[in-house]
């Protein structure tokens, strides 16, 4: 299964290691980009967050976001994209 969705974090973000683990263990494919190796995204991050630099942010495959997210809500948004 390809990735359907970027989540974008922080090496010291705890809701991001949370979300991470539940996804991981649902076995729900995602790519994890960290905006401090990659700082080019923050201004992606800032744009969905009305300029706040707020993590774990997802981003879906159809353009949308959310910002921290329950592990239901991703699931929720997933089953909308299939």
């Amino acid at each position: 299964m390809t990735a359907s969705f970027t989540m974008y974090s922080t090496p010291w973000c705890g809701y991001c290691h949370r979300l991470k683990s539940q996804l991981d263990r649902e076995g729900i494919a995602f790519e994890m980009v960290d905006i401090e190796q990659h700082p080019e995204f923050v201004e992606l991050v800032e744009k969905v967050n009305n300029g706040n630099q707020t993590v774990p942010t997802l981003v879906y495959s159809d353009g949308s976001a959310q910002t921290n997210p329950s592990l239901i809500q991703v699931k929720d948004k997933l089953a909308s994209l299939a």
